[in-house]
């Protein structure tokens, strides 16, 4: 199966923020209002129940005048995750589709992927239990993984008009992606398309119309290696030292019984 990839070409947004109702519709997400800021932008910034927010930066073009630089902000799916890293269990992985998502049933909600994602996208929801106990899981934006299973192309991608969001086969869309790079370079000098190999690249690759910087991105996120030794590393070694542990636990356990079973048997013969 060829590789597939979001593409978010921004140059083409009109802010309509038609990818955040279809995120909503289909992740069947409650409704978040906020007070007005003083920002035509809706939302502040990503949420455990907002997985998509279009922003609203002011920009001064090179003649004076002022123009919007609009940015479908989402999970990126980095081909090497923070969150993933960052994971003390197995609750965050890698699908075949390359988007990264939560198992909700191996989430202790510890936070620790929040902490470290460097794009601040993946939060912690609340919910309470039958019992009136509050308990809390990690959500973000899954890349409708559920829908490429059935063939069908992200929710955020069908609502778009402008065709700002893609999703198509990766060397088509990265070849595409270069031709319409070089005809915006004129209007917008800065332009780029941003899809960071410190994190092995990501599955979202975004053309941005300037430095990642002017969007809050950071210019070449990187997983620490501390993190990355941690994950790969020492945890599957802790986890296979634990079980040999608990392994000879058990073996001696077991060989305890047999030996005591015998004591009282050959004991038995003592007394005849």
């Amino acid at each position: 199966m060829a590789d597939y990839i979001k593409f978010v070409d921004v140059t083409k947004c009109d802010g309509c923020r038609a990818c955040m109702v279809a995120c909503k519709n289909w992740n069947d997400l409650p409704a978040q209002p906020e007070e007005f800021t003083g920002s035509i932008q809706s939302h502040n910034t990503l949420t455990a129940n907002t997985w998509n927010v279009i922003t609203y930066d002011e920009q001064v073009t090179a003649n004076g005048n002022f123009e919007w630089l609009f940015r479908h902000k989402s999970c990126h799916h980095c081909g090497e995750a923070f969150c993933e890293k960052a994971c003390p269990e197995t609750a965050i992985s890698h699908t075949k589709f390359g988007s990264v998502v939560v198992d909700a049933d191996k989430c202790v909600g510890c936070g620790y992927c929040v902490n470290n994602c460097q794009f601040g996208v993946i939060q912690l929801a609340t919910y309470v239990d039958d019992k009136g106990k509050e308990y809390r899981k990690a959500q973000k934006c899954d890349l409708c993984t559920g829908r490429l299973e059935e063939g069908l192309r992200p929710a955020c991608v069908t609502s778009c008009h402008t065709n700002c969001l893609v999703y198509d086969e990766k060397e088509k869309v990265l070849a595409e992606a270069e031709k319409r790079l070089a005809k915006i370079k004129e209007r917008f000098p800065n332009a780029n398309i941003y899809n960071p190999p410190g994190i092995k690249g990501t599955t979202t690759v975004y053309l941005l119309a300037d430095k990642p910087t002017v969007y809050g991105l950071p210019e070449d996120p990187k997983v620490a290696l501390s993190q990355i030794v941690w994950k790969d590393y020492a945890q599957p070694l802790g986890k296979m030292m634990l079980g040999a542990t608990t392994m000879a636990v058990i073996g001696a356990a077991i060989s305890t019984a047999i030996n005591k079973g015998k004591g009282e048997h050959e004991g038995g013969q003592d007394h005849e």
